[in-house]
């Protein structure tokens, strides 16, 4: 299929499209007052989307604090995983960050999420702890991932 993707910092009027995302990837969803309260009130907080024409298909969310980066969380439609998106997304939040004078990020990672984990892994990031019973929906742990930037 030959898409052609675009890349760009999230908006206030993207929201809805963004819940849309994250709605059908995650069991347990953000909901939508939290990105409005992301957009709006959290200074820390930049949000990259990717575009096929202009429906949102993905995201990745990010805070810089100090000389710290954080994922907070990153979604793909299920129809466009496996082209490398997922990747590009987070490649431009890793230089977003760097560019804020970050010199590390994190994530955490389900530890039964092996494709997530081996992108983190593409992308250099190393395994740092467990966080125990992390993931409210199953009480699974998570892995603490971090990468310098």
């Amino acid at each position: 299929m030959n898409r052609k993707i675009s890349y760009r910092v999230m908006t206030s009027e993207d929201i809805h499209q963004v819940h849309h995302v994250e709605e059908e990837t995650f069991q347990h969803p953000w909901t939508l007052a939290a990105f409005e309260n992301e957009m709006i009130n959290n200074r820390f907080a930049t949000y990259l989307v990717a575009e096929d024409k202009e429906r949102i298909i993905g995201y990745c969310g990010t805070w810089v604090i100090l000389d710290d980066s954080h994922i907070t969380n990153i979604a793909l439609l299920d129809e466009y995983r496996g082209q490398r998106i997922g990747e590009t997304l987070l490649r431009k939040a890793m230089k977003l960050a760097k560019m804020k004078k970050a010199k590390t990020m994190s994530l955490e990672v389900r530890v039964s999420n092996e494709k997530a984990k081996h992108l983190y892994r593409k992308l250099g990031f190393q395994k740092g702890g467990i966080r125990k019973h992390y993931y409210s929906d199953n009480h699974e742990d998570a892995l603490v991932m971090w990468v310098n930037l």
